[in-house]
């Protein structure tokens, strides 16, 4: 490494926010990207540690620890190359990823890590700031065809993946807009939708076609959460017309809370609520938009959708927010000795949290009560955890005002509707079944279809979607052709 003594004379340093007040009132991102001599401060901190854990701390195993080393040498253009190689887009990751490559940092062990997350961030930027992110058209092309089903995170990285090895690539997706949950489940604030749109136009010009509004396979889905205009494809139209078929849709079905009161008025999924109002940034009329202005708000669920659903109402300008966790508060800190370098669970406060939300743990919310069949209150107790078990305390019950409940407990499988029309097993959560290597790698029990992302492994991170969309392409390329040259 150029610095070998950086992580002992320089600190981190955290990207910086525009403060709570002034980005409530707006739906743009308010992260401020390092400058280029913090950037290569920051690249300094890398330690050259011999074995990089942060290398398999990262889904799509970046090679961190060479463009730390070129970003702090001012190579700028070969550390966007060195961040390419691994993954389609790192402006996703470097804005919305927890960053586990951090966690991992051998720096973390008994000091700070390394600001990975800022440092792509820094890079990406700089590289579509300087022209340097151009369309990579395939330069001989294979006379195979492949049917993306899903423009999420998975479905895209799929898609470039196949198009750049010569495929002629169809991605098909439900929404009137492409980018699956990266579009309709992310707010603005945390990631601007020109930075989808950008590439898809680099993806068009490398031969991808891009058919919105189409739902593939022949079952119901849900109106509540997805575009009602939606023509249908029968599956079987797909699969007579391509040569391969990849199903990478998202994990869009919510759990659901089955009380007293659930079907009240004012009491909603979280992706009924927030879709809205990313439609609504982007232009549209949402008719009977579910707002939170004035209203006395409850979230529940801990997890980062639940943290959008505060952001999203502090920016409507609700009365007040809280937000429910069923388990207990996590620690302040890790034990770190004990857990590095995997990912930690720790109490984490996000920047929504921080623009005003009340926040509780170990509470079960018992009923919703209401008047003129609209939520008024909810009912909820305190919990006790003994060996994974919860036991409700005796007379913990509480009333809590609420005017507006949005449920944010995570996503128990994909859409149902394309699994079944393609005829695929399903593992025990409802998932496609597919393996992740061997020469099965991403093929589910379907003749020429594959599956990944969240329609694979369940609900997940962004770059667990980034990298299982890459791989099954290189399935899907070794399927068509025999052999590949795409990584793994």
């Amino acid at each position: 490494m150029g610095k070998i003594t950086g992580f002992l004379e320089i600190d981190r340093l955290e990207e910086q926010y525009e403060a709570p007040e002034a980005r409530k009132r707006h739906y743009r991102e308010f992260v401020m990207c390092l400058s280029d001599d913090a950037a290569a401060k920051q690249g300094a901190r890398c330690m050259d540690c011999g074995i990089p854990f942060c290398n398999n701390g990262c889904p799509v195993n970046n090679i961190i620890p060479d463009w730390n080393d070129l970003v702090y040498r001012g190579q700028l253009r070969e550390a966007l190359e060195v961040l390419h190689s691994t993954n389609n887009f790192p402006e996703f990751t470097g804005r919305i990823c927890p960053a586990p490559c951090e966690a991992a940092c051998t720096l973390n062990i008994n000091n700070a890590p390394v600001g990975i997350k800022s440092i792509e961030h820094f890079i990406i930027d700089t590289g579509w700031d300087n022209g340097w992110v151009v369309p990579r058209p395939a330069a001989r092309k294979s006379g195979k065809s492949v049917a993306v089903v899903g423009s999420g995170p998975a479905g895209l990285a799929c898609a470039q993946q196949l198009a750049r090895a010569g495929h002629a690539v169809t991605v098909f997706e439900k929404n009137d807009r492409v980018g699956g949950l990266l579009r309709y489940g992310i707010p603005d604030f945390k990631m601007e939708k020109h930075l989808i749109d950008r590439r898809v136009e680099q993806m068009q010009a490398e031969g991808v076609e891009f058919r919105t509004r189409v739902m593939v396979g022949d079952g119901a889905i849900d109106p509540r959460i997805t575009n009602l205009s939606a023509a249908t494809v029968p599956a079987a139209r797909v699969l007579a017309d391509y040569d391969a078929v990849v199903i990478a849709g998202g994990a869009e079905q919510p759990r659901d809370l089955p009380v007293p009161g659930r079907d009240l008025a004012g009491v909603h999924f979280a992706m009924e609520f927030l879709p809205q109002q990313n439609r609504v940034n982007a232009g549209d009329t949402v008719a009977g938009q579910i707002m939170a202005t004035g209203k006395h708000v409850v979230v529940i669920g801990g997890g980062d959708t639940g943290s959008d659903c505060v952001g999203t109402s502090n920016r409507h300008g609700a009365a007040s927010v809280a937000q429910f966790e069923l388990l207990p508060m996590p620690p302040a800190e890790e034990n770190k000795p004990l857990v590095w370098p995997y990912w930690p669970t720790k109490l984490r406060t996000s920047s929504s949290h921080e623009e005003g939300c009340a926040r509780d743990w170990s509470v079960a919310t018992k009923r919703f009560e209401g008047r003129d069949g609209r939520v008024e209150r909810l009912i909820a107790c305190r919990l006790e955890w003994s060996d994974g078990r919860m036991t409700e305390v005796p007379g913990s019950e509480f009333e809590m005002k609420a005017d507006l409940v949005l449920l944010a407990m995570g996503f128990v499988s994909p859409t149902q509707a394309v699994l079944d029309a393609f005829g695929v097993d399903k593992d025990a959560r409802s998932n496609a079944k597919a393996p992740t290597d061997g020469d099965q790698a991403y093929r589910t029990s379907a003749a020429k279809v594959f599956a990944a992302g969240d329609m694979r492994r369940g609900q997940s991170l962004v770059v667990w979607a980034i990298r299982e969309g890459r791989q099954c392409a290189r399935a899907v390329d070794e399927f068509l052709m025999g052999s590949s040259l795409l990584p793994r």
